[in-house]
């Protein structure tokens, strides 16, 4: 894998914490930022993933409405409740309509 080089500016703070994690770890802030930043983003992925094994919990129905808002947060949780809804919805009218048939 190719790298690129990047430029970011950071707080004076931030930049001496790194290099003296750096140092105690023997090596560079280049290496120890790319490290962080990996694992920064491995995590953030991880958290996506989990939230959306929750979702399809709750639209197989094996968790509550309350477990999904509690982790996923209200707002997110309504509109996924919503779609359920709409989904249910969708699909008793198409067993109405196979009947009329």
């Amino acid at each position: 894998m190719g790298t690129k080089r990047v430029n970011v500016r950071l707080p004076e703070k931030l930049v001496r914490e790194t290099d003296g994690i750096a140092k105690a770890r023997q090596k560079n802030r280049t290496d120890l930022i790319r490290e962080a930043l990996g694992e920064y983003l491995r995590k953030v992925e991880d958290e996506k993933k989990f939230r959306e094994e929750i979702v399809d919990l709750y639209l197989d129905k094996e968790v509550s409405y309350e477990v999904l808002k509690a982790i996923i947060g209200r707002r997110d949780a309504e509109a996924v409740k919503a779609s359920r809804d709409i989904l249910e919805g969708g699909e008793e009218l198409a067993a109405k309509m196979a009947d009329l048939e």
